[in-house]
């Protein structure tokens, strides 16, 4: 039984389960990948169609709750404790449209999914590292790409048409041309304006990269890293990559060869038929120091996942991040002091990823910082309330290498950890930030949607 009579009301006007805390099902529908995060909602609604995100947003507007969307959770955001609670992974309809070179998917897609249905026609998506994260999330974060990220931009530079449940229940569907400004603040501004419940995009006529990993001990840290540094400082746009130093425990999953060791991940991903050029890009990597596994060659599209080999299974993180505007011999000396051989590193990844290339150009979303050459991404596997020492590390790495940072982040590895919310403002720069205060004031008032990478109405009081 429902633990209210209001959710009942709720529940009549909702095709999919809607749950209390009393009612079976209620931790698993709320549950998310990061279990860093517990969601304890008022109640959560499990959306089938566009109508269920409807009546659930005016349900929330009419007894004052805040509203909340889940899709796979992969980052670790405010709990939404007391609000409504949207999942979406009952909405995952993907339909491919060979001849525009687009694809429609509904909110609660994954990447696995998109590349499942575009590989078949020659064509393939802007997706992120992990076939399991959602795409609509991913999206509106900006959506950094470890295959094309560097040749073709950001992913939400090439969103088309949005649909959308704003603050007052009304579904819209916005591009360039209907709700411009929403349609705007949407593509760089996360989920401040409403609950996507559709999104269109663009695919590239892609069949095979030239793609996969070198690994090498952590003893070579340095001779890597500076190789590292060296050819992504002239790297061509159709190279994209990313280097981590992992420390990884030995848990189920964690493939022998890391468990329990200090190893470096090369990630490479090239979009060009000159396979000559790109061995020869690598070749001084490959040549830094014994290489302990070599993953490196022509690959089809649809194994992308091999490149970075995310975990699959759920497990607790919290994330720390910055913006690097160079990777000069200072900023490599700062990380292997913190990092390298050696140094008293609690966390389990310090990454860095190659920005640049088309990743700079402009584009007329709220996606910004791009400006920025590299993304630091340091990873803590853990509970928030056992990670002391991980919190205290990852602020002093950050403050040794803010001489090279922007100043900057990048919103999708911004992440509740230290504090409840989020300070998301290091995403953009004033104008963009204060535009989107107005978008949000237009569209969203009274801030419902708050349980989130906020961005408070112009009006509201910081």
């Amino acid at each position: 039984m429902l633990s209210s009579p209001k959710h009942d009301t709720l529940a009549a006007q909702v095709t999919g389960p809607v749950l209390g805390p009393d009612d079976d099902g209620f931790a698993e529908e709320c549950a998310p990948y990061n279990l860093a995060v517990t969601h304890r909602p008022a109640v959560v609604v499990g959306a089938v169609d566009a109508a269920d995100v409807q009546a659930a947003v005016r349900f929330a507007a009419a007894h004052a709750l805040p509203v909340a969307v889940l899709a796979t959770g992969h980052q670790a955001i405010v709990p939404a404790d007391g609000a409504v609670l949207v999942t979406t992974r009952r909405m995952n309809r993907v339909s491919v449209d060979a001849e525009a070179r687009t694809v429609r998917v509904e909110a609660g897609t994954i990447w696995q999914q998109v590349v499942d249905a575009a590989t078949p026609h020659g064509l393939a998506p802007l997706n992120g590292s992990s076939p399991l994260v959602g795409v609509v999330g991913y999206t509106l974060g900006g959506g950094l790409s470890p295959t094309m990220g560097r040749t073709h931009g950001w992913a939400s530079d090439h969103v088309t048409s949005i649909d959308v449940v704003t603050a007052d229940g009304t579904a819209r569907h916005v591009d360039a041309t209907n709700d411009p400004d929403l349609f705007w603040a949407l593509r760089g501004g996360k989920s401040n304006f409403g609950v996507v419940t559709a999104m269109e995009f663009a695919l590239f006529p892609v069949t095979r990269l030239w793609a996969g990993g070198l690994f090498f001990s952590g003893d070579d840290t340095e001779a890597v890293l500076r190789a590292y540094a060296a050819l992504t400082a002239t790297a061509p746009d159709a190279l994209s990559s990313s280097i981590a130093l992992l420390r990884l425990p030995p848990l189920p999953g964690i493939p022998e060869l890391l468990a329990g060791k200090f190893t470096l991940h090369v990630r490479i991903s090239y979009l060009g038929d000159d396979t000559q050029e790109a061995e020869h890009l690598i070749a001084p990597l490959r040549a830094a120091a014994p290489v302990l596994l070599d993953t490196l060659g022509p690959m089809p599209y649809e194994d992308f996942a091999q490149i970075h080999s995310d975990p699959v299974d759920p497990a607790p993180f919290s994330e720390y991040t910055t913006l690097l505007s160079a990777l000069t011999p200072g900023a490599v000396d700062t990380i292997l002091e913190a990092a390298g051989p050696g140094a008293d590193c609690p966390v389990q990844f310090v990454e860095l990823r190659h920005l640049g290339g088309a990743l700079g150009r402009p584009a007329d979303n709220a996606v910004g910082n791009r400006n920025a050459r590299y993304a630091l991404w340091i990873v803590a596997i853990g509970m928030p309330g056992g990670l002391a020492a991980q919190d205290a590390y990852a602020d002093a790495l950050l403050a040794r290498i803010r001489p090279w940072s922007t100043g900057g982040r990048y919103l999708n590895f911004i992440a509740a950890h230290h504090s409840s919310v989020p300070d998301v403002r290091t995403a953009y720069d004033e104008a963009a930030y204060g535009r989107l205060r107005e978008v949000k004031r237009r569209y969203d008032p009274d801030n419902l949607f708050r349980l989130n990478h906020n961005i408070p109405p112009s009006e509201a009081t910081e």
